[in-house]
């Protein structure tokens, strides 16, 4: 994979598994169209995948956890659930790895590109409803720890989908959940809450000296 930007639109063409040439660029017209073609093709057994490992979850009565006391067992699940669904496309022959490759791009570039993955129907919002009562209130509000699972879990799967298909992903799979879920349940330490408050006062700090002088005759 050349990155998104540098592939050829014959290369997104066969990873979007379109054998016609011109009549995909009479249809999508540029590589944004390409890419959304590539998207809408892979996108939707995904989501349709998550979200029955989400109902599972909620008819297991894992989600009626008190919030922020859910246990390592209820993160994993989550963690499962996020995992599970994308990894799956490892084994898809009709693009998926390609597929792969491409999502972890767009999530990890200096500005993501989330509106692209995320669309309105996607099933990360209701990963992400059922995972906020586990989380601390600085891991969602101020540290986006789900977006940050996200990004690592799709760089992971990017990896293994670039390198040669093995025989069996499922210990690869198993332990990377292990690491989404151990980012979830990473602790804020006092070090990094120290930063913060002291970030906070300045950001306060700054704002009182701008009204002030906003309000200066």
């Amino acid at each position: 994979m050349k990155g998104v930007d540098g592939a050829s639109l014959n290369e997104i063409k066969r990873a979007a598994g379109q054998r016609n040439a011109m009549a995909l660029q009479y249809h999508f017209g540029d590589r944004a169209g390409l890419l959304r073609a590539v998207l809408d093709k892979h996108l939707p057994a995904v989501d349709a995948r998550r979200e029955v490992l989400l109902q599972q979850y909620e008819d297991s009565g894992d989600s009626d956890s008190d919030s922020g006391s859910g246990g390592d067992a209820d993160l994993r699940s989550l963690a499962a659930a996020l995992v599970l669904p994308a990894a799956a496309k490892l084994a898809d022959p009709d693009g998926g790895r390609e597929f792969l490759q491409i999502v972890a791009e767009l999530l990890n570039r200096p500005e993501p590109l989330v509106e692209v993955v995320v669309t309105e129907e996607s099933s990360i919002y209701p990963w992400r409803r059922l995972l906020e009562p586990l989380l601390t209130s600085e891991s969602t509000a101020v540290f986006h720890t789900r977006f940050t699972a996200m990004r690592f879990c799709h760089a992971e799967l990017a990896a293994r989908a670039a390198a040669r298909p093995r025989e069996d992903d499922r210990l690869f799979t198993s332990r990377l959940v292990d690491l989404v879920t151990a980012l979830l349940a990473a602790p804020v330490s006092e070090q990094t809450a120290r930063l913060l408050r002291e970030r906070n006062r300045t950001s306060t700090a700054r704002a009182g000296r701008t009204s002030a002088a906003r309000t200066r005759p």
